[in-house]
């Protein structure tokens, strides 16, 4: 079996609806903007470094899209991971012996222009979809030992070297998003998961939110995810906040924003986050980064 090639782009849009799509002349082609990773890359920050390089655009991830799968000429397999992105400022073409041309395009128009059936698919997928009103991250604390090798209060307990590491692999991919807010559950170990994040966009203030914190009851973790989930949604309007909560509510909060009742299925890891994105009240996506 032929290695997998991996792959990711963007649907870049301004707020008129006009998507943006690249000539390419090596390939003589319109396609959405998109890219190999490089070693060891996050496929987000990859969609968003290929777009920015053949665009000249930064692009603000909003919504994942479908991926797209095939061969190519050789028999290798390739996947390319979507992300819907709202365009930020403009710029030149950075990558100019990749691509020599871009056009800007009504949805309708950059259908009937792309050159290939899997991506006018991506764009119909688009075509669907209700605007995007709002859009958070949410992360699980990094990893923090055991915690019944600690002997202090819990609330205390700091993130361990590995954590550390764990933050900022997580806080570069979180920065793409273009955060303003920054909220943590109540323990040590959430607000230094932020940290890096902090640090990477300038200092922006980690304020602390016991929304989020687990009980001190296991019993009553589904009730505070709850209303946890209802705090989330409060803090939805104006900038987009990145929120670092724990293992316990989690699962239930995220069953609560889908409006389902089985939490299992948004089990989150440590050191894992989430995009979440709205159209008014109702969610559009939850997608694990």
């Amino acid at each position: 079996m032929p290695d997998l090639e991996l792959a990711a782009g963007g649907v870049l849009y301004r707020e008129s609806g006009e998507i943006c799509l690249v000539h390419r002349p090596r390939y003589d082609d319109w396609a959405l903007p998109k890219g190999k990773l490089d070693d060891g890359e996050h496929p987000l920050a990859a969609a968003v470094r290929e777009v920015t390089e053949e665009t000249g655009c930064a692009g603000v991830p909003q919504l994942r899209l479908p991926t797209v799968s095939y061969d190519l000429p050789s028999g290798k397999p390739k996947t390319v991971d979507y992300w819907l992105m709202r365009a930020a400022g403009d710029g030149p073409v950075q990558d100019t012996a990749e691509v020599d041309e871009l056009v800007w395009l009504p949805l309708a128009e950059a259908r009937e222009r792309v050159s290939y059936a899997d991506e006018r698919e991506v764009l119909d997928h688009v075509a669907k979809l209700p605007p995007v009103t709002a859009v958070a991250g949410l992360v699980r604390h990094a990893h923090a030992g055991e915690r019944k090798a600690w002997k202090g209060n819990d609330a205390l307990r700091p993130i361990d070297e590995q954590g550390r590491a764990d933050a900022e692999r997580i806080g570069a991919v979180l920065a793409l998003l273009k955060p303003e807010r920054l909220i943590a559950a109540t323990p040590l170990r959430c607000k230094q998961t932020l940290e890096p994040l902090a640090a990477l966009l300038g200092g922006v203030p980690i304020v602390q939110d016991g929304a989020f914190a687990e009980p001190a009851d296991p019993d009553e973790a589904p009730a505070k995810a709850k209303l946890g989930a209802q705090r989330l949604l409060e803090l939805r309007p104006g900038s987009v906040p990145v929120i670092c909560s724990q293992g316990k509510v989690m699962p239930t909060m995220l069953a609560t924003l889908h409006d389902e009742a089985d939490p299992a299925p948004y089990k989150t890891a440590k050191g894992e986050a989430w995009l979440l994105t709205w159209s008014g009240d109702r969610l559009l996506d939850a997608s694990r980064l």
